[in-house]
């Protein structure tokens, strides 16, 4: 099969468009033809920093395709399926073999791509939100990168929720799309301080919860969280060392929350969570944003866009 592999980590330049042995079908997965690749923001950080765990790694978390062959212990998966799946590396590849158990059947007739991008954007914002943030109704809630996958999940999310939505990026035109997906308030981080929208929306009293992926912003985060308030961290895409003074938290009575979804997405609540999302995504009660698309013969500058362009949503790649 052809797939994009690399060495060593690195910039994109590392990565390379080669033929690899096919991937071997363990008892409990299931070998996928892909269909779409998502270019997900772990995808890019093990790329820059992670050396393969052998020559020609394969990186990539998320893909959705046809399966073609089952393991002799899977019996709820059929060759056949469409899915949508998700692991820790291999999806920049023809062929994806994955534990059957992080996979999703998809609706009838939906397309690769958008059910690509959805099991890890809109089940890590569903599960920021809720299982670990409580968002409740008349809740605000503030989305740092907002304009990235789980920030526009977390948007389109809380919207649905009831919860006053105010949601953090860069750029008036992305800025005006966002507020389309149901964003209350809508902030350029570089044209004003943040601080200060927060408290002027809130009155003063601060923001409920604040879903945080990029790291850099904690010290921000924690400044703008009303008192008994709840910080999700998420990620550290921002990049650097993270380093906080956790005693006005403490005075404050207030929660930081950590997330890290890759053991999360095989346990029953987070799966089914995944399913029902599907199935709204059909119904078309929430949009996928999807900025560009890449054949996977290009991942190299698939993986320089994402990184540079500041796309809104992700950037998708097809074999």
């Amino acid at each position: 099969m052809k797939a994009a592999v690399y060495d060593q980590a690195g910039p994109p330049d590392v990565l390379k468009y080669r033929e690899i042995p096919d991937p071997t079908v363990a008892p409990d997965a299931v070998l996928i033809a892909v269909e779409a690749i998502s270019i997900e923001g772990g995808d890019l950080i093990n790329r820059r920093s992670s050396p393969p765990p052998r020559p020609s790694g394969v990186v990539g978390y998320a893909a959705a395709g046809r399966i073609v062959e089952t393991g002799a212990h899977v019996s709820d998966r059929e060759v056949g399926d469409r899915v949508a799946a998700f692991d820790m590396q291999g999806s920049h590849a023809e062929l994806w073999a994955v534990p059957a158990i992080r996979t999703w059947l998809l609706p009838p007739g939906m397309d690769a791509a958008s059910a690509s991008a959805l099991p890890i954007s809109f089940g890590t914002a569903h599960h920021c939100l809720f299982a670990r943030g409580g968002l409740l109704r008349n809740e605000t809630v503030l989305v740092h990168a907002a304009a990235g996958g789980v920030g526009l999940a977390a948007v389109q999310l809380a919207a649905r929720a009831g919860a006053t939505v105010i949601a953090v990026s860069s750029g008036e035109t992305r800025l005006a799309q966002i507020a389309t997906l149901g964003a209350d308030h809508v902030v350029d981080r570089f044209s004003v301080d943040v601080i200060d929208v927060a408290r002027q929306v809130t009155r003063g009293k601060g923001v409920d919860l604040v879903i945080d992926p990029v790291g850099a912003t904690l010290s921000q985060s924690l400044a703008m969280l009303a008192p008994e308030g709840r910080l999700v961290f998420v990620g550290n895409a921002g990049g650097g060392s993270l380093n906080l003074d956790l005693w006005p938290a403490m005075q404050s009575n207030q929660t930081l929350l950590g997330v890290f979804m890759g053991p999360l997405f095989e346990r029953a609540h987070v799966h089914s969570t995944v399913t029902e999302m599907l199935r709204m995504l059909e119904n078309d009660e929430f949009r996928i944003a999807i900025e560009k698309v890449f054949p996977l013969s290009q991942a190299r500058d698939a993986h320089d866009f994402a990184e540079k362009a500041k796309p809104l949503g992700r950037v998708i790649m097809v074999p």
